[in-house]
């Protein structure tokens, strides 16, 4: 099949073609791996480099990048009905916002095409959806579409119930990159970051602010300190001032800044315990945290907020889990980890391409 993506360049603070990251970037590259043709189209919200992206490893996969500034959206859907007319897609795959989703609905209508709309996170909890008129164009666009993927079961539940969306909803999650994300020996880890080589070391990556809750891990530190004075925390990441404020009254802090994707996994093989930090907000109970599905994948014992989709998925392993805002019982979860290390299964996760094989299911069901 030929397949069309529209996605928005930026996401998860991660740019889709530099950093060849993640769901928007991963499950177009295993639909070409498994044969059909991928063409993407990302909008870029910031100014990048635009023009036409192809990689040696994905002959089937090509993109091209327009910035949505100057010109705006009229602008970009104007792009968008020549590359249908050329590419004469299948099938369009359209993700990462309320608005692509909308632009995938006036496709679908203009061109006659079949559309999934794809769901990674709940957009209407995005800052963009709050525009005038956006939320019920998105409401309409996920009623007109010939399927949606979703990340999680919570979403699926929620477009269905509360949106009355009755096309086949499919749950896709998020994979792991295995090849950059695996088990390797701490002290190689440690050794790789040139941090200390003995001694305990927790901590996280990822989005460091407070709408994520990570003020539970400083404020759990500061606890733990009083037990085990030798401990350090490793944080890694984009942060927000309240996450600044705490940690810079805090000793024994290792602030690594900004890192590479491949770094994060380095930083997780070093760290005796691993911590995923979360609200029981909307975005808390509709998100797949990346982090989680990382941390497995690396080994490392973890101790992640009990909340949507990872309280499913780590059902029953109470000592991994802790009640969200609660920063006594994440570090009293923490030490338990320090003293009887889990580690979780791999088998609660998976790699991208059986993702891309199950898309690849719903688009072919459609024709």
């Amino acid at each position: 099949m030929r397949v069309l993506v529209i996605s928005k360049r930026q996401y998860t603070r991660k740019d889709l073609l530099d950093d060849c990251y993640g769901r928007l970037f991963e499950l177009p590259a295993g639909l070409a791996a498994i044969g059909h043709e991928v063409h993407g189209v990302a909008c870029s919200y910031r100014r990048r480099v635009g023009g036409a992206f192809s990689w040696p490893s994905h002959p089937r996969l090509t993109w091209e990048s327009h910035n949505l500034l100057p010109f705006g959206l009229i602008e970009f859907g104007r792009i968008l009905d020549r590359v249908v007319e050329s590419f004469a897609p299948d099938v369009l795959w359209a993700s990462s916002d309320a608005a692509h989703a909308c632009l995938g609905a006036h496709l679908k209508r203009r061109h006659r095409i079949r559309l999934v709309v794809d769901l990674y996170d709940n957009y209407e909890a995005f800052g963009m959806s709050n525009l005038p008129g956006l939320k019920r164009a998105f409401v309409r666009a996920l009623r007109s579409a010939d399927a949606v993927s979703v990340v999680t079961q919570a979403l699926a539940q929620r477009i269905e119930t509360v949106h009355g969306v009755r096309c086949p909803v499919a749950v896709i999650g998020n994979g792991v990159d295995c090849k950059v994300f695996r088990v390797r020996p701490s002290k190689e880890a440690r050794l790789q970051l040139e941090l200390p080589a003995d001694g305990i070391l927790m901590g996280t990556a990822g989005a460091l602010d407070d709408s994520r809750g990570i003020c539970d891990l400083t404020d759990a530190f500061r606890l733990i300190l009083d037990e085990r004075p030798e401990a350090s925390l490793v944080v890694a990441g984009a942060r927000d001032r309240a996450f600044g404020r705490a940690i810079s009254s805090l000793k024994n802090v290792i602030d690594l800044g900004s890192v590479t994707h491949e770094e994060v996994s380095w930083l997780l093989s070093s760290l005796d315990v691993g911590v995923i930090c979360n609200r029981n907000s909307d975005f808390g109970r509709h998100c797949f945290p990346m982090k989680l599905a990382e941390m497995i994948a690396c080994g490392v014992p973890l101790v992640a907020a009990d909340v949507g989709v990872t309280s499913s998925l780590l059902a029953g392993r109470d000592r991994c889990l802790y009640p969200p805002g609660d920063s006594h019982q994440l570090a009293d979860r923490i030490l338990q980890q320090l003293v009887e290390p889990s580690i979780l299964p791999a088998s609660l996760i998976s790699g991208w391409r059986p993702l891309a094989e199950q898309l690849s299911r719903v688009f072919v069901g459609l024709q």
